[in-house]
């Protein structure tokens, strides 16, 4: 235990390597494929480049990314260690700082110059390294920490958050720097946002409809598994006019396959009816961060 911290050498050597791995992935993408085809990836690094751009066009004066994308992080890292957890914070940080040296050290290496492959591929390995650094409960910074804040009070799809400050930075950058590497961005922005949704859904909802004869065992697996509980309600076949249960629950999305194979497991023949929930409201249980 460490300032509070607790210590797990081998998950966090995993760990640490992991976000080391995101961090080399991120800087080569700036400098490979969003420097190249003057894009604005959104969140803090799009804000970074936007404004470490403006004062090189209106003053002259090239201030170096770490700088500017470590300054914009300090109130997103504050949210961080006060709301979500020191260990999830700490890792960021690391994240945070190696990317952002990283880019100012790194040499680019220029693939192409093909403006829309840049945003496509660019956007995959964005959305990729991000991904990569949320699945050892860390993050890349800036609006992730408040997503994902957000995501735990008030049960909110987090990536959608991001969307609406990504949209003020591709206004002030179309303004800025004209509007067809604001339209790239936002291919580049959509893409990222697919990927993660693809490869990370722990901040993302299921609504399962489970019908059955057997509910309280599977209302005790679903607690099992999840850690969420479930509605039991009455219900009546039209076909054979039979008296069945129907099990309503809302577990998180990275948890849906699991929740289902120990459904099928206790109740073989029910039907169970996966919803994608958009938003939730009330008392949601969350995994608590180290």
């Amino acid at each position: 235990m460490i300032l509070g911290i607790k210590i797990e050498p081998k998950k966090d050597l995993i760990r640490l390597a992991v976000v080391v791995a995101a961090a080399f992935l991120m800087a080569l993408n700036v400098k490979s494929f969003v420097r190249t085809g003057g894009l604005f990836p959104g969140g803090v690094s799009g804000l970074t480049l936007l404004i470490q751009r403006a004062l090189l066009r209106h003053t002259g004066i090239e201030v170096p990314y770490s700088i500017l994308n470590i300054l914009l992080n300090v109130g997103p890292i504050y949210i961080g260690f006060r709301f979500i957890g020191k260990k999830f914070t700490l890792y960021s940080l690391i994240m945070i700082f190696l990317s952002s040296f990283l880019v100012d050290l790194l040499p680019a290496y220029i693939l192409t110059y093909d403006t829309l492959l840049i945003s496509i591929f660019g956007g995959i390995i964005n959305g990729a390294a991000t991904s990569m650094c949320l699945a050892v409960d860390a993050t890349s910074g800036g609006t992730d920490f408040i997503s994902i804040f957000m995501s735990l009070r008030r049960g909110l799809d987090s990536f959608n958050i991001i969307l609406a400050f990504n949209a003020c930075i591709l206004v002030v950058a179309g303004l800025l720097f004209g509007w067809d590497k604001a339209l790239y961005s936002i291919i580049f922005q959509f893409v990222s946002t697919q990927v993660i949704h693809l490869l990370f859904k722990t901040y993302q909802q299921q609504t399962l409809f489970v019908v059955t004869d057997r509910a309280p065992e599977i209302c005790e697996e679903i607690h099992r598994v999840s850690h969420h509980g479930a509605t039991i309600m009455q219900a009546e076949g039209s076909y054979e006019n039979a008296s069945r249960q129907v099990v309503y629950s809302v577990v998180s999305g990275a948890q849906t396959r699991k929740v289902i194979a120990a459904v099928r497991k206790v109740d073989p023949g029910a039907f169970i009816n996966s919803i994608k929930t958009s938003e939730v409201r009330g008392n949601f249980y969350q995994n608590p961060k180290d």
